[in-house]
């Protein structure tokens, strides 16, 4: 693994049960492969819920790009990580009145799901578009005036076959790439 530098990516990593989970631990190891990224995995840090708000504040602050990392449950945020924005994301620091702590900082959510894209339809098993659970992340990230990135959503992450899963490490990488060339970054 290279030397770690100055954070340029912070990933809030928030998986309940990561062993089971290839393709998201998979995304993950893109991230691990360079020497500019933070992790705080959410579920190794805090398995008691009781978060360092302080640590995780500074870490946001450290880093231009901020990526939230994690499998959709229940149509949302796994709960540590709804938690974390609870109390990490505060009045005053992250919104509100002279809050500037994340402005203008890249967001991206990166996020798979059981489901194949078609159960995201009108007619799926999920009656509705995707996009209709990305808008209260979106609104959390453009809240805090923070740069909201498209998403990353990998559908069906579960049945995945290595060389889709590999397709998909190959496209993270190169939206990594690009997102730091448009903010000069290496």
């Amino acid at each position: 693994m290279p030397l770690k530098s100055e954070p340029k990516i912070h990933i809030v990593y928030a998986h309940p049960y990561p062993s089971r989970s290839n393709s998201t631990r998979g995304l993950l190891e893109v991230f691990q492969l360079r020497s500019d990224v933070s992790i705080h995995s959410l579920y190794e840090m805090y398995p008691d819920g009781n978060i360092d708000v302080a640590a995780e504040q500074a870490a946001l602050l450290a880093a231009p790009h901020i990526v939230w990392l994690a499998p959709v449950y229940w149509y949302n945020l796994p709960g540590l990580m709804k938690l974390w924005i609870d109390q990490v994301l505060t009045r005053g620091w992250a919104y509100g009145a002279g809050a500037t702590a994340l402005r203008n900082k890249t967001c991206w959510w990166i996020a798979t799901t059981g489901g194949d894209e078609g159960s995201y339809s009108a007619t799926g098993m999920h009656q509705r578009p995707f996009s209709d659970f990305i808008a209260p992340v979106e609104q959390t990230a453009r809240f805090c005036g923070m740069d909201w990135q498209p998403p990353l959503i990998v559908h069906g992450a579960p049945g995945l076959d290595p060389e889709r899963r590999e397709a998909m490490r190959a496209e993270l990488a190169h939206r990594i790439a690009g997102l730091l060339a448009e903010q000069g970054a290496p």
